[in-house]
């Protein structure tokens, strides 16, 4: 039986603003670990004029249904969020949308857009990486110790843990009120989800799905990430079939807080002039 319509847009809290009419087109935002919809509260908004904004939270994240939330089974992998995901689109209707995904949720929307491409028009992936774990040949920014020290760390004192992470992940440099408000949305994701879905997340491979992505997608890459390196940026803009690359002087993992001016920048070259300046 497929929930109706009404209870997926309730489960993912999506909520909408916007432009309105039938020849509007969408853009929709989804966020990445230990965030919610509020983390493109400075990008978001500046679309509102042309577009219907389309804001949700990944389930076990922010206000979504926590519920529904399935570790063992649809979330086990980064294809039940892809799902999800979809699930929203269908349930509005959508097609040719505008995807903006940040880190692991731009793979989310990868796997979505390859498995439907009709329901995407264009893809904005921020701070992506398709694989965390360095292997031969392939550069992802961290050795398979430095991930299970950082999931241990994580089991071992989650609140700890997110008042340490939060600064690497938001950039050291970066004005305490950004690191103070990444720290508590890390702190205010119910522990058990975000050690689950963070343990899916740094696990996870989703480089085969690359080669079978065919919609124009723009990369908006930190010059100074140590999440995901430079040369994850480069190698995915390698491997996609149509995408340009934006490398944005900031620091950190999240362009779309520290530099969104410089992030609406390249957004809106790719989006209305088909160039990245």
């Amino acid at each position: 039986m497929h929930p109706s319509a009404t209870s997926v847009l309730e489960r993912s809290h999506v909520t909408i603003s916007g432009a309105t009419g039938p020849n509007k087109p969408t853009i929709v935002f989804l966020h990445g670990l230990g965030g919610d919809q509020s983390d493109w509260r400075l990008v978001a908004p500046h679309f509102e004029d042309q577009y219907q904004v389309v804001l949700m939270d990944l389930i076990g994240a922010g206000q979504s249904d926590q519920s529904a939330y399935q570790p063992t089974a649809k979330h086990g992998s980064l294809a039940g969020h892809a799902d999800d995901l979809l699930q929203v689109l269908s349930a509005l209707a959508l097609h040719d949308v505008v995807f903006v995904g940040h880190s692991v949720a731009s793979m989310i929307g990868v796997i979505a857009a390859v498995r439907e491409p009709e329901r995407f028009s264009k893809m904005v992936l921020v701070s992506p990486s398709p694989r965390f774990i360095n292997e031969n040949g392939y550069a992802g920014g961290f050795e398979q110790k430095d991930i299970n020290e950082l999931l241990a760390a994580m089991e071992g004192d989650y609140n700890g843990w997110s008042h340490g992470f939060a600064p690497v992940m938001m950039g050291q440099n970066e004005s305490p009120e950004l690191v103070m408000g990444l720290t508590n949305s890390f702190v205010r994701t119910n522990p058990e989800i975000a050690k689950h879905f963070a343990r899916v997340t740094f696990f996870s491979d989703t480089r085969a799905e690359l080669g079978f992505l065919t919609i124009p997608t723009l990369i908006v890459q930190s010059a100074h990430d140590i999440i995901a390196p430079l040369a994850v940026g480069t190698y995915i803009n390698e491997q996609l079939a149509d995408s340009r690359l934006k490398v944005i002087e900031t620091g950190g993992h999240c362009p779309h807080l520290s530099a969104p001016q410089q992030t609406l920048s390249a957004m809106d070259h790719f989006l209305h002039h088909e160039t990245v300046l």
